[in-house]
């Protein structure tokens, strides 16, 4: 065998050695019924082609990788930045186990969740035992303090009613008449995780404040509430404590799950940490007003915040970049009478500094990028103030008030005249883009890959290169503490594009006495 105890290989190298490369040409030529090479290649070479991108813009009937995750998926990350909170999926065990290795797969680190495990039975007579059982071996086994409960698509196509299913639960004693469960129903079959994420909290804040508004009054706490959306870069909250701390501006960010999802290794397991409470949950509607960090994926929060709460939740843009990033820091020095401190004005100093030095770099390439709605209309933002052209940008799950913004932000700017905004499409849509229009580079997550790989197939000067900003990124590590949001985001984000940049010209310009005429290295 070629894998050895005394030399214990990863998959590449080993999949190269002989014995693999046999066992994989034998199970090609017995099994997969392949069709020759110069078919397959026919066949791709087609998908190239502007004709099939028109052919592929028409489809109606199939989503290929469709650029998005399902909403229990966004209910789970939710439930996961409260203190002492299990999220709980009424669902099957398969769903669950996903969502715990994606997330798993991205943080790096154990994600907990459980399951009521319905199966056939369940999806036949429903899956009320199911809720008994779990919701009173969950809070027997874990002892969270609370339990935020979802769905999966088995319960949302049978009908099963939370809301009744937990009364019923505490009715029969399996938990007690006042241990906080709040629910929402996330059918996976509509929205995407970011739907799950602000149904999730809104399930949250309807349980813990709706019907206890009386004696609340906004603004009595002197606090400034931040809801951040389906946020998956730590150092997001870390920066907005950060900046928000060193302006002396009290405020709760409601669902923070850093702790949790960046725990050291100190020889012990700590399942729950950090976490927004519950007291901090109950007294939200004191703040003076609820800031959305991501408003376009937070529709139903907003209108809870705005008509229960009554926050008059400013209408600002996600804090990418540097203007949108002045505005919001501005807006906080508005609404709390704090001024912005010196410190910041330095961060910001130093960001517009490394503007200038790339932007030469910058200026004038060619960005195609994907991913969920206000980071793509962010990372928009951001690349037309360097003067980087944007072609293409692709949000799947959108709707057309989103794709009008976009396209304002991009008229607005020289650098966003030829763009085109692309909803409710998928990576194979984008796919066929990043042929027919090609960008310098593309950016989005770990799955724009294969994408990246079929360009160079096609031939190296056809090939895109993928640089991995957004959610999920799989195939690198560490990159979900990165800061993406507030100058620091910003620096991070140029520095990232513009040496990826950089690399690529290093690649094209290799060629001993041929193409290496990038005299960066001269004395």
């Amino acid at each position: 065998m070629s894998q050895q105890v005394d030399n214990i290989q990863p998959s590449y190298p080993l999949f190269r050695t002989d014995e693999y490369k046999e066992n994989l040409a034998n199970k090609r030529a017995e099994y997969e019924e392949r069709h020759p090479q110069e078919t397959i290649d026919e066949v791709f070479q087609w998908t190239t082609t502007q004709e099939y991108q028109e052919l592929n813009f028409q489809r109606e009937a199939i989503t290929v990788n469709p650029a998005k995750a399902c909403q229990p998926l966004g209910a789970v990350l939710c439930a996961l930045g409260f203190e002492k909170t299990m999220p709980y999926v009424h669902g099957s065990q398969g769903c669950v186990a996903y969502f715990r290795t994606y997330f798993n797969r991205h943080f790096k680190e154990p994600i907990s969740c459980v399951s009521d495990s319905m199966t056939e039975d369940a999806a036949v007579f429903g899956g009320q035992k199911n809720m008994f059982a779990g919701l009173e071996n969950a809070k027997a086994l874990y002892k969270p303090t609370m339990i935020a409960v979802s769905t999966t698509c088995m319960a949302e196509v049978i009908g099963d009613d939370l809301n009744a299913f937990i009364n019923n639960a505490k009715k029969e004693g399996h938990i007690d008449q006042d241990y906080p469960v709040p629910f929402a129903h996330t059918p996976s079959f509509v929205g995407s995780h970011t739907t799950g994420w602000d149904n999730m909290f809104e399930g949250i804040a309807r349980y813990f404040t709706l019907n206890y508004m009386e004696g609340k009054e906004v603004g009595s706490n002197g606090k400034i509430n931040l809801v951040p959306g389906f946020e998956t870069y730590l150092g997001n909250f870390r920066v907005i404590h950060r900046m928000l701390n060193e302006m002396g501006v009290e405020h709760t960010l409601l669902s923070d799950p850093t702790e949790v999802l960046d725990t050291p290794a100190d020889g012990h397991f700590n399942m729950y940490a950090g976490g927004t409470t519950i007291d901090e949950v109950k007294d939200a509607p004191n703040a003076i007003t609820t800031v959305l960090l991501q408003p376009w994926q937070l529709e139903k929060t907003k209108k809870f915040v705005e008509n229960t709460w009554k926050h008059d939740a400013p209408k600002l843009n996600i804090p990418m970049g540097l203007e949108w990033t002045d505005q919001f820091l501005m807006k906080i020095s508005e609404l709390t009478g704090k001024p912005i401190p010196k410190s910041l004005e330095v961060e910001r100093g130093r960001y517009v500094d490394m503007m200038t030095d790339s932007h030469a770099w910058l200026h004038g390439k060619k960005f195609a990028l994907y991913g969920d709605a206000d980071f793509a209309l962010g990372m928009t933002k951001f690349l037309l103030e360097m003067g980087a052209e944007v072609t293409d940008v692709l949000v799947n799950h959108a709707n057309k008030r989103y794709k009008k913004a976009v396209e304002e932000v991009l008229k607005a700017s020289p650098y966003g005249q030829s763009a085109t905004v692309h909803i409710g499409k998928d990576l194979w849509h984008f796919r066929s883009l990043m042929f027919t229009n090609k960008p310098d580079f593309m950016i989005g997550n770990s799955y724009g890959k294969f994408i990246q790989r079929d360009t160079f197939y096609k031939g190296e000067e056809f090939e895109v290169p993928l640089i991995r900003i957004g959610f999920p990124i799989f195939d690198r590590h560490h990159l979900h503490r990165m800061t993406t949001l507030g100058y620091e985001g910003g620096m991070y984000m140029l520095t990232t594009i513009v040496n990826a940049l950089l690399e690529q010209l290093d690649k094209e310009t290799k060629g001993m006495g041929t193409t290496d005429y990038n005299y960066d290295l001269i004395r």
